[in-house]
C-alpha cells in the first residue's frame, strides 16, 4: 500500500532564510514493508521531487525510542518545518520506520490483552530484524549498497547493534541522545509488579517527562505555546484504543525495559561499540535526564574503530530536542556530506 503526495508551503516558508534561495518540492510516500509473517512496518518516504538518481550517502533511514512512534517525533513541524523535513530538503532521500507496537505499524496480538497476561514484547532483537527488513528494502528499491542510519534513544542501541551485524550496509552512524550503561534510574517505568507485555503513558507523563532536568527558571519559556499539545494531540492519536481513553495514553512495548533491566541497569553493554567501524556521530543534550550525557561521553572513546568519529554536546536541550530545534537537525546534516 503506498500514498504519494507533495509538500511545498511549510518547507517553503521555512527553509528561506537558510541556504536555499527556492525551497525544493518534496515527494512523500508512505508504504507498509513486511518484517516477519503477519507483521507490517510503516515505512514513509521523503525526497525532492526531482531526485532521479539515489546514492549511499544521500540515504538516510531513521528510527524511533522507547515510548513515541517514528511519525511524531522526525516528521511532526512544530516550527513548520520537521527534521524530516528539513534533511530531505537538502537533498536526501530520507526515511522512518514505526517499529512493531509503535505508530502504524502491526501491534503484536499481546497488546490487545491484559498487559500482565504476556512477557514484555518487541525486545532488541526484534526491533534489529525489523530495522534489517526496512534497511533491505530501501537498498533494493534504490539499487544502493549502504545507507545513513539515524537513531534517537533506545534506537541508537538497535541502531548500533545493527550496524555492528551489518557493517557493509552502513555508511554513516547518527545517535542522538545514546543509552550506555546506567549510573542513574530510568525515567521510563512500567509501573509496580512484574513486568507486562507493555505499558500505557499518559499526556501528564509525557509533559513531565519532558520538563525532567529543566532549571526552573527556564521551564516557562522551554516549549513554545501550544507545541507540547499540537505534538500530544498527534501522537496519541496513532494509538487507537488509548485514543478513546480518559485520559488518553498511548501503549509502548516493554522489551525496551527488560532489555534495560538485563543490560544497562545491571552494568552490562547490549553491544561491542569497537564493532561500530563506520563513520559515527553521537549528539546529546545538556539537560537530558533520560539518558544524560555521561552515557555518551563514556560510550564515545569506546568506538574505538569508527573513523572520524564525533561528539557533540548541545546546550539547554532535553532528551526531546529533536522536536523542533534545528541545532540538533544542521548537525546530523552536516555530518552526512
Amino acid at each position: 500500500m503506498k500514498l504519494t503526495s507533495i509538500m511545498v508551503g511549510a518547507v517553503a516558508a521555512s527553509i528561506a532564510s537558510g541556504a536555499f534561495a527556492q525551497a525544493p518540492r518534496l515527494v512523500t510516500e508512505d508504504t507498509m514493508v513486511t518484517s516477519d509473517p503477519g507483521i507490517q512496518l510503516y515505512v514513509r518516504n521523503k525526497r525532492p521531487a526531482d531526485m532521479t538518481a539515489f546514492r549511499a550517502e544521500r540515504t538516510v533511514l531513521y528510527v524511533h525510542g522507547a515510548t513515541y512512534p517514528a511519525s511524531t517525533a522526525f516528521d511532526l513541524g512544530l516550527d513548520g518545518l520537521s527534521w524530516m523535513d528539513y534533511i530531505a530538503a537538502r537533498g536526501y532521500d530520507v526515511y522512518l520506520v514505526d517499529l512493531r507496537g509503535y505508530g502504524k505499524s502491526t501491534r503484536p496480538k499481546e497488546m490487545a490483552e491484559d498487559a500482565k497476561a504476556n512477557l514484555p514484547i518487541v525486545r532488541g532483537d526484534t526491533a534489529v530484524r525489523d530495522i534489517g527488513a526496512v534497511v533491505d528494502f530501501i537498498l533494493a528499491r534504490r539499487n544502493i549498497p549502504r545507507l545513513n542510519l539515524i537513531g534517537w534513544s533506545w534506537g541508537t542501541v538497535t541502531m548500533a547493534t545493527y550496524t555492528t551485524q551489518n557493517p557493509g550496509k552502513v555508511e554513516r552512524l547518527v545517535l542522538y541522545a545514546p543509552s550506555w550503561i546506567r549510573q542513574t534510574a530510568s525515567l521510563v517505568q512500567a509501573g509496580p509488579g512484574p513486568l507486562g507485555a507493555y505499558r500505557t503513558v499518559t499526556r501528564e507523563q509525557a509533559l513531565q517527562r519532558w520538563m525532567t532536568g529543566v532549571p526552573e527558571d527556564k521551564k516557562a519559556t522551554l516549549i513554545p505555546a501550544g507545541w507540547f499539545d499540537a505534538w500530544a494531540d498527534a501522537t496519541f492519536a496513532t494509538d487507537p484504543e488509548g485514543a478513546r481513553g480518559n485520559p488518553q495514553f498511548i501503549r509502548a512495548p516493554n522489551g525496551v525495559i527488560q532489555d534495560s533491566q538485563e543490560y544497562w541497569a545491571a552494568g552490562k553493554a547490549y553491544y561491542d561499540p569497537a564493532k561500530i567501524t563506520v563513520p559515527t556521530l553521537l549528539v546529546h543534550a545538556e539537560w537530558d535526564r533520560d539518558l544524560p550525557p555521561y552515557m555518551a561521553q563514556t560510550l564515545f572513546p569506546l568506538l574505538v574503530n569508527s573513523p572520524g568519529k564525533r561528539y557533540v554536546m548541545l546546550p539547554e536541550g532535553t532528551h526531546t530536542i529533536t522536536r523542533g530545534r534545528t541545532s540538533v537537525r544542521r548537525w546530523c546534516a552536516f555530518w552526512m556530506k
